[in-house]
């Protein structure tokens, strides 16, 4: 019987003397290779025989052990969020995994729902993350910042309208999302304007700010544009209501928050037999593919995000060097595409 087939049969953990032995090879190289250390050269051969006799033990490196050998863990944590993001800023975490997993990092989700911002922060610190990337859908403070870097954490980034002290900042313009879409609305002609304000929990972090941009774009083209801000739930009895006393609001368009909620309204004011565009404009944001399918086709906001990969880049920078000053990037730049209902 074969030492791997020992422990298999034994169901004893394997440690990584038993993967030197199986690979006639020293527990210092079996520690290099697959903790993919690059300052020490070791031929292909000697890493494929490592690895596979690490694969024939089911031997896997213990997190907690080498993460005290390091002085830190390569976790990087990000807080899941409990509101609908949609599909952009899904594709834009989906990047950023696979980018810190391809710079070795290993990024735990964590479920934060019911945490404040400084009982999040205690929460996350338990882990002691070597990073955290904050959606900002949790307010994080100066204070949690601050308990975050003193569990260990070297890098501390959050996405939000606004920058938190101590920590690094990548900014969303939500504002000028709303702005672009109203300068585009009064350009076409448009003098009353309706905003979709979403009645789902934790979007108020991005309509309220859209909502101040579409006001101060209807300020800025002067008197005679009335903004009016539309309370709607993702359903479609909501939008039929809406629909259904649409002509008694009087307004001519909306903006419709993004076009998931455009095509649910939109379809609702079809069906109240309201022509688009030549009753109501409507607009999203986001650039969905469905938008361009729909009849009339959609206008929108596309938003710009930064990749996945420049945000990993800067979180693994900001980790092999934690002593610069929080920086401040500007995450999303957005730019209005004309279509039909508008």
């Amino acid at each position: 019987m074969t030492q791997s087939t020992e422990l298999l049969a034994g169901r004893s953990v394997p440690t990584s003397a038993d993967v030197a032995r199986l690979a006639g090879v020293s527990r210092a190289t079996v520690s290099y290779v697959l903790n993919n250390t690059s300052a020490v050269r070791i031929s292909d051969p000697t890493r494929r025989k490592v690895r596979e006799a690490a694969e024939r033990l089911g031997y896997v490196p213990h997190a907690a052990a080498r993460s005290l050998r390091a002085g830190h863990t390569r976790i990087v944590l990000l807080p899941t969020a409990h509101i609908p993001v949609g599909p952009l800023y899904s594709h834009f975490f989906n990047e950023l995994q696979w980018a810190l997993r391809r710079l070795d990092y290993t990024v735990v989700q964590y479920g934060s729902l019911g945490l404040d911002g400084d009982g999040a922060a205690r929460a996350w610190a338990e882990l002691r993350p070597v990073a955290v990337v904050s959606l900002g859908v949790i307010a994080l403070t100066p204070h949690g910042v601050e308990v975050l870097k003193r569990s260990g954490a070297k890098a501390v980034i959050t996405l939000g309208p606004e920058r938190v002290e101590g920590a690094h900042a990548l900014v969303m313009d939500q504002s000028g999302i709303g702005g672009r879409a109203v300068t585009h609305l009064i350009g076409r002609g448009c003098r009353r304007i309706g905003v979709v304000m979403p009645e789902e929990p934790g979007l108020e972090m991005f309509s309220g700010p859209r909502l101040a941009g579409a006001r101060a774009a209807a300020a800025e083209a002067g008197a005679g544009i009335r903004i009016v801000p539309l309370p709607l739930a993702y359903e479609e009895e909501s939008a039929a209501a809406l629909a259904a006393r649409w002509r008694a609001l009087g307004l001519d368009a909306v903006f419709a928050f993004n076009d998931e909620y455009a095509m649910l309204l939109m379809r609702a004011l079809q069906d109240e037999g309201i022509g688009i565009p030549a009753e109501t404009a409507v607009i999203g944001s986001d650039d969905l593919l469905l938008g361009r399918l729909l009849r009339p086709r959609l206008s929108t906001v596309r938003i710009d995000m930064v990749t996945g990969q420049r945000l990993a880049e800067l979180v693994d920078r900001v980790v092999r060097d934690p002593g610069g000053e929080p920086e401040r990037h500007d995450l999303m730049d957005s730019r209005v595409i004309h279509r039909e209902s508008s």
